[in-house]
């Protein structure tokens, strides 16, 4: 039987959250969502070294807990664990501290965890299912009808510590769409995420609105799960492992845009996925190949639930 309530634990970024209610809705949960920030000293603090994990966010959580939690990032992590003896504790993401500490735990390839608790996911859990997907698809199809096809989606992120996506790498983003824009023929949709800075919106807009592309300015209706449903290819960004994840688990074949910068553990994350022939860095020109969808939501709920008894 489903347990009764089940809350999701993360800090308020979509990512985060998504990737925590990808896996109750795959499992056939319905969630409710407890932002937590950390508060004072503790925002300069990793979870793991929190003493009280309870006293170190903002707002308390109820005194009555759910039957099951699933948290998210390193701060859930520290505050699932903390509530383990008063409901199932699961974590997405690595926790940053022994899995033991939980029920179960979904982790990446790249995160390099093992343990008899552990799933191993290809990619970040979402909540673009083909289900969802295929909503999208009814619901978007008209509004982007004018578009012309085969159509490719662009989604942008940000500067984040170890990638760089300035002015400059915009501009030459800009560049290599509108070049192909013009040489293949092709229908443009972009949409930037929440860390992208407005200025590098700006100037991809700058150069691909005179060419007929949409570029989402944040106003009205998100298209971003309609860019993914619709897409005959999907140019990403590596910054976002997320982002990157809800791509290929569409039937688009998907472009890497590099961007300055490296990160360990992304860079192992879309070797694999170049690897599996699944996506290809992006070099100016629209192409595709064939692809199936790949996402490992779905058989880590399945997972969960087996473990549990549900």
């Amino acid at each position: 039987m489903l347990p009764s309530s089940t809350w999701v634990v993360a800090e308020a970024f979509a990512g985060m959250q998504s990737q925590a209610l990808g896996l109750a809705e795959a499992a056939g949960l319905t969630a409710k969502i407890h932002a937590i920030a950390p508060h004072g000293i503790w925002r300069h603090i990793p979870g793991r070294f929190w003493p009280r994990p309870l006293s170190a966010i903002a707002p308390k959580l109820p005194a009555e807990m759910p039957e099951l939690l699933i948290g998210c990032g390193g701060k859930a992590a520290a505050v699932v664990a903390a509530l383990r003896t008063r409901a199932r504790g699961v974590i997405v993401q690595h926790p940053r501290i022994d899995v033991k500490k939980f029920d179960f735990v979904v982790a990446g390839r790249h995160d390099e965890l093992i343990g008899p608790n552990v799933f191993v996911a290809r990619t970040a859990l979402h909540r673009a299912s083909p289900a969802k997907l295929a909503e999208a698809a009814a619901i978007w199809a008209p509004r982007l009808a004018h578009l012309p096809r085969p159509l490719v989606s662009v989604l942008i992120g940000g500067s984040n510590g170890r990638f760089r996506l300035g002015v400059a790498e915009a501009r030459a983003l800009a560049a290599q769409l509108a070049a192909m824009m013009q040489r293949d023929r092709v229908g443009l949709a972009l949409t930037p995420s929440r860390r992208s800075d407005p200025a590098v919106t700006a100037a991809l807009a700058d150069a691909l609105l005179p060419l007929g592309a949409l570029v989402w300015d944040g106003t009205g209706d998100n298209p971003y799960m309609g860019m993914l449903a619709l897409a005959d290819a999907i140019v990403v960004t590596v910054d976002s492992v997320s982002m990157v994840s809800e791509a290929v688990a569409t039937r688009a074949p998907v472009f890497l845009a590099e961007l300055p910068g490296a990160s360990r553990r992304i860079g192992m994350f879309l070797k694999d996925l170049i690897d599996a022939g699944r996506v290809r860095p992006y070099q100016g020109r629209f192409g595709t190949w064939p692809v199936e969808p790949l996402d490992d939501t779905a058989e880590a709920a399945a997972t969960m639930c087996r473990r549990f008894g549900y």
